[in-house]
């Protein structure tokens, strides 16, 4: 566990304004999710009706990157991942926090947390757990992965003229 003295800023920084985390499990693909930042911890929800992100909810590391204002990098890191358990203290203070920020969320929030019990969704604490990992260890380039494969393909069409040009 990360104490106070070992905290690093930029990743502080960084979790306090954000809204949205690509998160990856096991060296698997990034997943962008909406997240909370609560108690120097990002705080996601997943599970049935909300976001995916496979495997998260059953992993105890994932890899964490967050932007800046700029839309680019700045961080990754490692994080500890833990479950808040529903009809725990922990639960009834958080769950009530995280549901206030969900955006376009149909009824109040006491509502939507009770859903997210019922459904048996996943309220997600991502913890730092460890220096984050620096430039010169990432490799080169975008980091953009190929768009995953679509059921819908369309045939590519000749676009449309409107008159033809005539040469004299």
């Amino acid at each position: 566990m990360t104490d106070e003295r070992d905290r690093i800023p930029l990743v502080d920084e960084a979790m306090k304004k954000a809204s949205v985390a690509w998160v990856a499990v096991a060296g698997g693909p990034s997943f962008a999710l909406w997240c909370v930042p609560l108690e120097n911890a990002l705080f996601v929800v997943t599970g049935p009706g909300e976001q995916a992100a496979p495997g998260l909810a059953e992993a105890d590391e994932a890899q964490v990157t967050l932007r800046g204002d700029h839309g680019g990098r700045i961080v990754t890191w490692p994080a500890r991942v833990t479950r808040v358990a529903p009809g725990t203290d922990e639960w009834e203070t958080l769950a009530p926090l995280v549901g206030a920020k969900r955006l376009n969320a149909s009824g109040p929030t006491v509502d939507l947390v009770a859903r997210w019990a019922a459904d048996g969704c996943a309220l997600l604490r991502l913890a730092p757990d460890g220096a984050p990992i620096h430039g010169a260890e990432l490799p080169d380039g975008s980091l953009a992965e190929p768009p995953r494969p679509a059921p819908v393909v369309r045939p590519t069409r000749r676009p449309f003229r409107l008159h033809r040009v005539r040469r004299r």
